[in-house]
């Protein structure tokens, strides 16, 4: 009997631990380029459905036209589906552009006019 509960519990150990590495939550990393003519100021991403947007990635950087950044969002969730927001400097002739990705999917991202 003692050897039974201790398969039992082997058993349970493993299959314990093989699904907390399935749901290990993995950054996803894009290439983004300003394909436009305008500085782009500010950069922002949430998971879809999340009701407020994240920090700006740039904090007090800008991505200037035809400049690109390696982008990683670590935020430790397992979701692949990111809304993005880009905001781009005051006098451009650009509004706020808003878009929906699946971010495992991309290697790049380019923002156009």
């Amino acid at each position: 009997m003692k050897s039974k509960i201790s398969a039992l519990i082997a058993l349970a150990a493993t299959m314990i631990a093989a699904s907390a590495g399935s749901s290990h939550a993995e950054d996803l990393n894009f290439k983004l380029t300003n394909g436009t003519n305008s500085v782009l100021t500010r950069f922002y991403s949430s998971p879809t459905g999340v009701g407020e947007w994240e920090e700006d990635v740039f904090g007090d950087d800008v991505l200037n036209p035809g400049e690109s950044i390696d982008i990683t969002i670590a935020d430790g969730r397992t979701v692949c589906k990111y809304d993005m927001r880009f905001e781009f400097e005051e006098g451009s002739n650009l509004a706020t552009t808003e878009d929906t990705q699946d971010l495992c999917a991309m290697g790049s991202y380019t923002i156009h006019e």
